[in-house]
């Protein structure tokens, strides 16, 4: 019985969420627990006005905790002020074995802070990165960092293509994943210190690497895994999710306009379905804090019970594929590589 912490009060919307997206999992799967960490409370009551069989409620369990962390919570201040909360509590669980994983919904610093502070690193990581899948061409493409670090040194990008490289063969079925480092182009001498520094270290590891890669291969399906620093990272992710959005809402303005285009979209509306599928967070559940010695990962923020439940059922792959061993295996045979901290930038 693989057994996840929730953080039930990590969403914008919380408990809601939560609690429904645990007990839409529960049901598809029976070799599944869930420990719903938070307000006994008000969870209880919450629970109690649900129509679920014993079969799910046996395996829903609550972890009460006192506090709850805000987007307004600063990193270091929750990790001395507020040890009791839901967050802290469900990072405690994995680190004492009575859990499996943990995902949070809520701040994305908190988490990383937290993680790093209860879990410690996998031994030959010197910084965890958030690993998030982005749509392409024929399927999807792992960006890493997301947002853990926004200042990088080159050896850290080495950690990080080890990392998505073994996420993206977890993830998309595949032995070798393409691995590419972001730059502004894909001669060896463009990009800048950092990442022709990094380019230098990545060349000499044992993976699939192809080099340097532009902001359009994270699209268009030419590599696997595509690496950056956490700043950049971000702001691509952050763009992509709203340029989705704004395509939507573009186009539901120009059908309006015409009857025509009323019936192009009615003829048309299945495509516009999978589309939206394929570009809604809601389908991806969640993205992992690679390189914290256990399993964490971070759900967005506007997550429904649909993204909840996605999340919970890719944690417990992780933890059941034990992914973090590989990651570990890997780095090992390529310790003398990716620890090569005498590659400076000015």
């Amino acid at each position: 019985m693989v057994k996840i912490a929730l953080d039930a009060f990590g969403s914008d919307n919380a408990p809601n969420p939560e609690i429904l997206g645990a007990i839409e999992e529960l049901k598809s799967d029976n070799n599944l627990e869930v420990i719903l960490v938070g307000d006994e409370k008000i969870l209880s009551e919450i629970i109690g006005k649900l129509d679920c069989s014993d079969a799910v409620l046996n395996r829903l369990k609550i972890r009460n905790a006192s506090e709850q962390i805000t987007m307004k919570d600063s990193p270091s201040s929750i990790v001395r002020n507020k040890r009791d909360s839901s967050l802290r509590i469900a990072y405690e669980l994995v680190h004492s074995k009575e859990a499996d994983a943990v995902i949070s919904a809520g701040n994305t610093g908190a988490s990383l802070a937290i993680a790093m502070f209860v879990l410690k690193r996998l031994k030959g990581i010197d910084r965890p990165a958030i690993a998030t899948v982005m749509p392409s061409v024929g399927g999807h493409t792992v960006l890493l960092d997301a947002g853990a670090n926004v200042d990088v040194k080159p050896h850290h990008l080495a950690q990080f293509a080890i990392m998505g490289s073994e996420y993206a063969s977890f993830i998309k079925h595949i032995d070798s994943p393409i691995v590419g480092l972001l730059s502004n182009g894909e001669e060896e001498s463009k990009g800048n210190e950092l990442t022709r520094e990094a380019f230098k270290i990545i060349k000499k590891i044992d993976i699939n690497f192809l080099g340097y890669v532009e902001g359009r291969e994270i699209f268009n399906g030419k590599a696997d895994v595509v690496v950056c620093d956490g700043f950049t990272g971000n702001v691509i992710l952050k763009s992509s999710e709203t340029l989705a959005e704004t395509i939507f809402k573009l186009l539901r303005e120009e059908v309006n306009k015409s009857i025509m285009a009323k019936i192009g979209v009615l003829l048309a509306s299945k495509a516009l379905k999978n589309f939206k599928k394929l570009v809604d967070h809601n389908e991806y559940g969640g993205a992992p804090l690679l390189g914290i010695n256990g399993v964490g990962f971070i759900a967005h923020g506007g997550a429904s019970p649909k993204a909840i439940a996605s999340g919970i059922r890719m944690a417990k792959r992780f933890a059941e594929q034990e992914i973090n061993l590989k990651i570990s295996k890997k780095i090992e045979l390529n310790v003398e590589a990716v620890n090569n901290k005498e590659a400076k930038i000015a």
